[in-house]
């Protein structure tokens, strides 16, 4: 008798165009997949739910925020595991079409999880008017952006940069906060900056940038 965990499985290696790297435990208990992988958990139906009205990365990711679907472990290294067995099976998720799509349905309704759209995380954008309009995209970059530094402290190092840092080394000791002033160095470095020079800082943060050049 298939299992639970053997159906998701089935339907994420559709999705994916081969073998899941990852495992997976379902609601039920059952499990399957590489041993000693990451472990996937799906809490719910609901996170079957997500996924056929948002196919894609919008889906995953509210599932995941609303506790549908978490990762058993370290987080960085279930999405490390996952990117790594994309690039070596040369996994391919595309778009789903019609006829995948009326299977993910069927598959999903025999699970029981068809259903109406579960109900939007509570952080979620409610945007209004028409697309990319100028009082909607000021909208959405309020929503995004418009938040206490205290929040941004919680993930950035002391500079506030929040571009991705560079890093130069693999010991355990080169911090967040090296990498960032590591990228700073490379970045003026690759500009030739020289007495003289103007530089204009666009959106790279609290003028870290400004400061180290």
């Amino acid at each position: 008798m298939t299992t639970t965990a053997e159906r998701l499985n089935g339907l994420l290696a559709d999705v994916l165009g081969g073998p899941v790297p990852l495992a997976l435990r379902a609601w039920d208990g059952s499990e399957c997949g590489p041993a000693g992988a990451p472990v996937v958990i799906v809490r719910s139906r609901r996170a079957l739910r997500r996924l056929l009205w948002q196919p894609g990365e919008l889906g995953l990711a509210e599932a995941y925020i609303t506790g549908d679907i978490d990762i058993e472990g370290d987080l960085a290294d279930g999405l490390r595991t996952m990117w790594a067995g994309a690039r070596e099976q040369r996994l391919s998720p595309t778009r789903p079409g019609v006829a995948q799509l009326a299977s993910a349905v069927g598959a999903a309704a025999r699970l029981g999880a068809v259903g109406p759209p579960p109900k939007a995380p509570a952080g979620r954008a409610r945007l209004r008017g028409a697309r990319h309009s100028t009082a909607r995209d000021r909208a959405a970059i309020s929503h995004h952006y418009d938040v206490s530094h205290r929040f941004y402290e919680l993930l950035l190092d002391p500079s506030m940069a929040y571009s991705c840092g560079y890093w130069e080394s693999e010991d355990p000791q080169y911090a967040l906060a090296d990498a960032q002033r590591a990228k700073l160095e490379l970045t003026c470095r690759k500009l030739g900056l020289a007495p003289g020079t103007r530089l204009l800082d666009v959106g790279c943060g609290w003028g870290a940038l400004t400061l180290h050049a």
